[in-house]
């Protein structure tokens, strides 16, 4: 409701929000700019976040401090997914010899929050907290597929369908079409959408209840992997994984939605 609503909050936030990796340190008028604050509330805000220790500064560059992680780590130590999954992925990754991830969906993007890497396939290094467009991941497709239609709905009104390679499925009608055969096979394959060179297979991990919450991956570079033996090699043992981290999820937590929300 609106009455509920905290501006001063909302504004703090993205003063946070305003520092990532391609400008992890702003002065103040970039802060301004970036958060469409004036010079004055984004000095006010500024000097608070420095005073609680989540911004340094050495009086003209800002930049976040590492306890600024504590806000992210509130979130992932409540979840059991992280702990239950890692050991699955590492027998995954032993099997098959390629990475995997877990991932959930924090519209319009994917979050990592376990991974399990062997040799570095893409340009950007993923760690968790490493968020990527579900539009063009397979385990963003994943997740996507089982959005009820009013968070899809949601989501198309919100995500913008950017290209990344040749390959990117850009509009509404294919991707929706893409959708439904990942809600019909069970799993998702993503053909360098993200980046080229890249291909990778995905499978949803359900809660007790049998909502989605989130999505498990294994990727592998074009040049090792075809879309055939993906399929026949990696497809059953991501299967197999999915279904055991769900086993032990669904027992170490019950109904707990790990999921985040759809905004």
């Amino acid at each position: 409701m609106a009455e509920e609503y905290v501006q001063s909050l909302a504004r703090g936030l993205a003063v946070i929000r305003a520092f990532d990796a391609t400008t992890p340190e702003l002065t103040l008028s970039e802060v301004a700019r970036a958060t469409g604050l004036t010079r004055a509330a984004a000095r006010r805000f500024l000097l608070t976040l420095v005073s609680l220790g989540y911004v340094r500064t050495d009086g003209r560059l800002f930049a976040l401090s590492p306890r600024v992680l504590e806000l992210g780590y509130a979130y992932l130590s409540s979840l059991s997914l992280p702990e239950v999954a890692h050991p699955h992925l590492e027998r995954l990754v032993a099997e098959v010899h390629e990475s995997a991830s877990v991932s959930v969906l924090d519209v319009p993007d994917i979050v990592y929050v376990a991974r399990v890497p062997t040799a570095r396939i893409m340009r950007v290094t993923i760690s968790i907290g490493t968020r990527f467009p579900a539009h063009c991941t397979s385990m963003g497709r994943v997740l996507l597929a089982w959005l009820r239609p009013a968070e899809l709905e949601a989501y198309f009104a919100k995500a913008p369908l950017e290209r990344h390679t040749g390959r990117t499925l850009t509009t509404r009608e294919s991707l929706t079409a893409e959708l439904d055969r990942v809600r019909a096979q069970g799993w998702a394959m993503v053909d360098q959408e993200l980046e080229e060179g890249l291909r990778s297979i995905a499978a949803p991990i359900r809660d007790r209840s049998g909502h989605v919450v989130a999505a498990v991956n294994v990727s592998s570079h074009a040049s090792r992997t075809t879309m055939q033996s993906a399929r026949r090699d990696l497809l059953p043992p991501l299967l197999a994984t999915a279904a055991r981290v769900e086993a032990d999820l669904q027992a170490t937590s019950g109904t707990h939605r790990t999921a985040l929300q759809a905004t």
